[in-house]
């Protein structure tokens, strides 16, 4: 059963509609998660018919001539404007650009919001043309409240097939699993990244990403993954592997905590999935108890990605935290309790060397509790 509901990034984009904001506002994030969906439920609701909607995908030549049409209409009419899809508009970054600065010489404005499925595209397009042009509001995974109010999973539901909303409905059947690989994960691999990246080799590239997920909120070192895939190379091979797979928003790198820069961008990698059903993929059975906790510590994870924080985790010796967030001059550390028997050592000799943190334990109790608002939770 599907119910409608909005989305986090939907406030923030309120936020900016309702001040007039000049910038671009930027909607990136995964694929399949209901980004164009919720955005113009969200216009219908609130403007009705004072915005325009266009999908370059739709369109059979969306080059710089399309863009200037629709652009000049929006501007004469004064209304919003939408484009899903702008990364297939042939160089989309550059040519609004030069739209985007002509009237801010002419002061003339009107809303603009970019979407598109192709996230790594956009943040490129972002970062090469229209810097300090742009407000980003990003879309995620779906969670468990998200999932549960939409959907009416459970949580042991949420832990197998969470993330993609398109994908519950096949939820417990065989084609879940083949809806999954073939609608989200080899499409974003073949459309998002191979299409516009070099990867000398599409099929260690493909082989990576399951030998990758296999290892959920897991400490795993480069020369090991590396060992792993059938083929020669070195590890700056699979950094770029992990950078393009983190840019597709299929992953978040976490990095060792140490209190210097320099240490903890030597570190081992612990490797987060952003959502529970590419662990699952992997699986296709029933979690041992070792597994639901890592999953649980993933969805904690992803949780904490969510805040926009800085996210790390910490070990010395025997002694580890689950994650390290630090908030401007204020440090939490971390710890994901699922029924498996944790010591809470760890925490201890992180309050030891770093007095200033605050200890936190996250259980399947609390959780949701958590889960509602990650740092109200960790603040108080």
């Amino acid at each position: 059963m599907k119910k409608t509901i909005n989305l986090p990034f939907v406030a923030t984009l309120n936020k900016a509609l309702a001040k007039k904001s000049e910038l671009l506002q930027v909607i990136i994030g995964p694929r399949q998660v209901g980004k164009t969906t919720t955005t113009l439920k969200y216009l219908n609701e609130h403007f009705q018919d004072q915005f325009q909607f266009y999908s370059a995908d739709e369109v059979f030549n969306s080059n710089a001539n399309w863009l200037l049409e629709i652009w000049s209409m929006a501007r004469n009419e004064k209304k919003i404007l939408v484009i899903d899809e702008i990364q297939k508009c042939e160089n989309w970054s550059v040519v609004i650009k030069k739209f985007w600065d002509e009237d801010k010489r002419n002061k003339v404005s009107f809303p603009c919001i970019l979407l598109g499925s192709s996230s790594l595209e956009i943040q490129k397009g972002l970062t090469e043309s229209l810097t300090g042009r742009f407000q980003l509001h990003q879309a995620f995974h779906w969670n468990f409240e998200e999932s549960k109010n939409g959907y009416e999973l459970n949580f042991k539901e949420f832990l197998k097939f969470g993330g993609y909303p398109g994908s519950y409905i096949f939820k417990d059947t065989k084609e879940w699993a083949k809806y999954v690989k073939q609608s989200i994960v080899l499409t974003v691999i073949e459309k998002d990244i191979l299409l516009y990246h070099n990867v000398k080799s599409p099929a260690l590239f493909k082989q990576a990403f399951e030998i990758i997920m296999s290892y959920p909120a897991q400490e795993i070192s480069y020369t090991k993954l590396l060992g792993q895939l059938q083929n020669k190379g070195n590890t700056d091979l699979i950094k770029y592997y992990l950078s393009l797979y983190e840019g597709a928003f299929l992953v978040k790198i976490l990095e060792k905590y140490s209190g210097k820069k320099i240490l903890t961008k030597s570190s081992t990698p612990k490797i987060l999935p952003l959502a529970p059903c590419f662990f699952y993929l992997e699986i296709l059975d029933e979690y041992k108890n070792e597994e639901i906790g890592r999953v649980f510590e993933l969805i904690v994870g992803a949780q904490l990605v969510r805040t926009d924080e800085n996210l790390y985790y910490w070990r010395e010796g025997n002694d580890e935290v689950d994650f390290v967030l630090k908030k401007g001059r204020q440090l939490y550390a971390i710890e994901v309790k699922s029924g498996r028997k944790k010591s809470e050592k760890g925490l201890q000799k992180f309050k030891e060397k770093f007095p200033e943190a605050k200890l936190i334990m996250i259980t399947f109790e609390n959780y949701e509790q958590f889960e509602k608002d990650p740092m109200c939770f960790l603040e108080q």
